[in-house]
């Protein structure tokens, strides 16, 4: 009997990032098996904040309907300063200081212009149920209860070794593995990849609970509360994750007794009572599920070797924060890297295409890092260190969001003394960044720019003669909304091009029309795709 099975790619690891790396790749027809050591979702939920470019990726693979529809407006979410949750409220920390306005005296734009969509403010446990129905239907194949015990590479291809939660055991064989295995990866660290970055900051406790008395304090705006200036040194972190459902996360090193360290259910509920400040009963607290986890802030020193590559937190452990620099970056990272795989399984580009994933992606991680740092949020873990956050200019929300530049070779005209993140109106088109979000014209209906892209290379033009020199990807000819906006907005005139890859990134644009089109087209495409012809 054959004990061995066969698939293209497989995914160790099956929350976010990994259910993500999973649902794009069968979404391109790319046979996957996931192994995922869990049946199913943890009930302790941890990222809560989607933004909007994750929900312009889901957009593109048809699923953004799929979602929860608790959508945010605004911006990151408020946190104040309190006592406690009860006692005296004192100032906002604001995750990025306002930018400033135009100088020609025009409206500031928000984050809505930039973008067709809005993130969502849903836990984790909600939406990695809706992946995982998505993956499945697209033809994944999920196992969920079985943990990866070994696994080896060569020169063809992968293997590993797995035992279900009943004891069976598997080989499964494929051309190329993601490791989405966590903060602590395995697989990463028998890989012998370091990591850098400001490394361990401390270890939380945290408590999942509900607590009725207390969800009206929700109605003044803000969502997160940093507890501190309690008489008996109390400090802690509450947040809401919506269904009336709070968490309370704090180090039990300041100021808490040993046998706080515990965490029976008594101590819970103490904990929570100071966090309140006021003596809650008992039945008024219902304890739903505890955790621990290490705060840290960790970039492997590569995201991949040989056939295998890290994605999420195997390849980035970063702090938690407001400007959802965690789970949609790994989310992004899956985005990234199974276009690439798609293109080099079904043979239409060399392997060299690959390796551009760690190319692109590392920077966007370490610039992710810092920023996360370099904010306020996260300056008392930074006053015994020497760390160049402390001093870094810190970028708006928007240049984060859907400005980070990627460098490499699937990009023409990105040069390295460019800043890393910069607004989509100023950076007008340039080649490594995301395509910008306009309004456009399609068979009388109205539609974003974005809606254009996906899984394909796209050369997008306002002139039809760029048709015929597109044969070997799709052409799309421009249909303004507001006249001028195409041009503007992409950083060409009316007779340029722009070539948009199946991740929706630039890879190449003439400003204006070539005399040999046909040519420079055909030239641009093969080398920017790694093309195998």
């Amino acid at each position: 009997m054959n004990n061995t099975d066969k698939t293209s790619v497989i995914v160790v690891g099956g929350s976010l990032v990994g259910l993500s790396t999973a649902l794009f790749l069968s979404k391109q027809q790319i046979p996957v098996i996931l192994l995922e050591r869990h049946k199913g979702s943890s009930t302790h939920p941890r990222a809560i904040g989607y933004t909007a470019r994750t929900i312009e990726i889901l957009r593109s693979f048809g699923i953004e309907y799929r979602l929860p529809k608790a959508q945010w407006k605004g911006g990151p979410p408020r946190r104040i300063v309190v006592e406690s949750l009860t006692g005296k409220w004192q100032d906002e920390k604001h995750w990025t200081p306002k930018p400033a306005g135009p100088k020609d005296g025009a409206k500031p734009k928000s984050q809505e212009d930039y973008s067709p969509v809005s993130g969502i403010a849903s836990a984790q446990d909600k939406i990695e149920p809706v992946l995982r129905e998505c993956a499945i239907e697209s033809g994944a194949d999920l196992r969920l209860g079985w943990k990866v015990t070994s696994w080896s590479q060569n020169d063809h291809g992968v293997a590993v070794t797995a035992v279900s939660s009943d004891g069976t055991e598997k080989q499964i064989e494929g051309k190329y593995l993601v490791a989405c295995d966590g903060a602590r990866s395995p697989i990463r660290e028998q890989l012998g990849i370091e990591r850098d970055g400001v490394g361990f900051l401390q270890t939380l406790r945290s408590i999942l609970f509900r607590c009725a008395p207390i969800d009206h304090y929700l109605e003044r705006g803000y969502s997160q509360f940093q507890i501190e200036e309690r008489e008996d040194g109390f400090k802690g972190f509450m947040t809401n994750y919506g269904e009336r459902r709070w968490a309370l996360m704090w180090n039990p090193t300041e100021g808490s007794s040993a046998s706080e360290n515990t965490m029976d259910e008594a101590t819970q509920k103490d904990s929570i009572r100071k966090a309140i400040g006021k003596d809650i009963p008992d039945s008024d607290i219902e304890l739903i599920t505890t955790g621990e986890w290490d705060l840290c802030g960790l970039v492997a020193e590569k995201f991949s070797s040989g056939r295998i590559f890290l994605a999420g937190d195997a390849a980035h452990a970063l702090p938690p924060n407001r400007g959802g620099y965690g789970a949609n970056t790994g989310i992004s990272d899956a985005h990234n890297l199974a276009w690439k795989l798609a293109a080099v399984l079904k043979g239409h580009s060399k392997a060299e295409l690959l390796d551009t994933y760690d190319a692109e992606r590392r920077p966007v991680a370490l610039v992710r890092h810092d920023q996360i740092l370099a904010r306020d949020d996260y300056q008392r873990f930074l006053v015994d260190r020497e760390w160049k956050s402390k001093d870094m200019q810190i970028l708006d929300d928007v240049a984060m969001e859907f400005g980070q530049i990627y460098q490499s070779n699937s990009i023409i005209g990105a040069d390295e003394n460019l800043p890393p993140a910069k607004r989509p109106d100023e950076w007008q088109g340039q080649p490594g960044t995301r395509a910008p979000h306009i309004s456009l014209q399609k068979g009388g209906e109205k539609i974003s720019s974005l809606d254009l892209f996906g899984q394909t290379w796209t050369l997008v033009s306002k002139d039809e003669a760029w048709r015929n020199a597109a044969a070997e990807c799709s052409f799309v000819k421009v249909e303004e909304t507001n006249e001028g906006e195409f041009s503007e907005a992409f950083g060409v005139d009316d007779t340029g091009a722009v070539l948009v890859r199946p991740d929706g990134y630039i890879a190449w644009r003439a400003t204006t029309k070539p005399k040999d089109g046909v040519d420079s087209l055909r030239e641009v495409l093969a080398r920017v795709s790694c093309s195998v012809v």
